[in-house]
């Protein structure tokens, strides 16, 4: 069949589906918080109830069906939520697979299982039906790449002639996600500094790879809006306070250009990123200080901090804040810690500062992945 008019199919199927049968929560006030063990010795998804106040809940454990490393991953986007919530996409690192998942109101129920194509695979992107991975396969003596697949009635159907290498066989990748309403598909190579670009075509293949060079060392997590805008964080290599964030516009034939170039953070080691879905503000997790910094985001996309001292937020001495979320209605933003095995709570008021909520504790050392709704 025709992948383009298999994609107007998928979609057309998903949109039939019966609603009563992965329905996620469908309250305005609550919602869930998902992250994975990465447990190698078989990887769970660890589900928390969210309430109407923000605080957080055990919702459940759900097998993947595969194994993670039980160490971290250096990533941002091993757990991804559909934009409807019906459906959960994780990373099985260990066992180079990618797992499905139907949400309800009962809890997760795997619906597929498939292989990544590569080694390790670090990071999702999901626009509508088509899904790319971001496997790291250079860390464990493979090659990275990014490989492509059709999604429908909760599996996963590999699109071939899809996968495709980075600017090096082994770049440190940490996260691949769409842009321009999925035309550009963008991945940040660590090692290498270099932010790459593939234009995706109505069939889902991608093709004119292009290279940017970031602006300071260590591009890596980062948060896609709209008119084609990126925020990406900027580690420095974990150099002390030395961290920052930019902001860029992606061309629809992926040419990327700065919008504000490196705006510092204070803080050490900025590595995730998250943006509010009205896009006003974006917030870093600077894993080496245990604080986040928060940006106020002007209409043509550049940025300035919240806080001239950097310190929107604060997970705690050592707690080394990795992943971050948002709820569905950008009220609350979580961290996973992954210094200190928990998750962190915070109510975004109108003015974008950070409010301190009760959180979670007893998460396994080397959890990865955070999504919210």
């Amino acid at each position: 069949m025709n992948p383009k008019l298999f994609l107007r199919l998928a979609a057309l199927a998903l949109a039939l589906l019966p609603g009563t049968l992965f329905t996620a929560n469908d309250s305005s006030n609550t919602g869930s918080v998902y992250t994975m063990d990465n447990s190698a010795s078989g990887n769970n998804v660890l589900v928390f109830q969210r309430g109407a106040d923000g605080s957080l809940t055990p919702g459940g454990i759900f097998p993947t069906g595969g194994t993670g490393t039980s160490t971290g991953l250096g990533n941002q986007g091993a757990v991804v939520l559909s934009r409807d919530g019906q459906w959960l996409f994780v990373c099985n690192a260990g066992s180079d697979e990618i797992s499905v998942f139907a949400v309800s109101r009962q809890g997760l129920q795997l619906t597929d299982k498939v292989s990544s194509e590569g080694r390790r695979p670090v990071s999702l992107a999901l626009h509508r039906n088509l899904v790319y991975v971001l496997n790291a396969g250079g860390l464990v003596g493979d090659q990275d790449n990014i490989t492509g697949y059709l999604f429908a009635k909760g599996r996963l159907s590999h699109l071939p002639g899809s996968t495709r290498p980075l600017s090096a066989n082994s770049t440190d990748p940490a996260q691949v996600a769409f842009a321009n309403n999925g035309d550009v598909l963008v991945v940040t190579e660590k090692t290498t500094s270099i932010i790459d670009t593939f234009t995706v075509g109505d069939d889902g293949l991608v093709t004119g790879h292009m290279t940017f060079i970031s602006p300071v060392p260590t591009p890596f997590g980062f948060a896609t809006g709209r008119d084609g805008r990126i925020f990406v964080s900027e580690a420095n290599g974990g150099a002390v306070d030395a961290s920052s964030v930019s902001s860029y516009e992606v061309s629809d034939d992926g040419e990327v250009t700065a919008i504000s170039q490196s705006v510092p953070t204070t803080e050490t080691a900025a590595c995730w990123v998250v943006l509010t879905r009205n896009e006003r503000f974006a917030y870093t997790s600077n894993t080496g200080s245990g604080i986040i910094s928060g940006y106020r985001v002007a209409p043509d996309g550049s940025l300035e901090l919240l806080d001239a001292d950097g310190i929107t937020g604060n997970t705690g001495d050592g707690s080394a804040p990795i992943d971050m979320a948002l709820s569905r209605n950008s009220r609350f933003l979580y961290t996973l810690n992954s210094g200190t095995g928990t998750l962190s709570a915070f109510r975004v008021n109108a003015d974008g500062s950070l409010e301190t909520l009760a959180g979670v504790s007893g998460i396994p050392a080397g959890a990865n992945g955070l999504a919210g709704q």
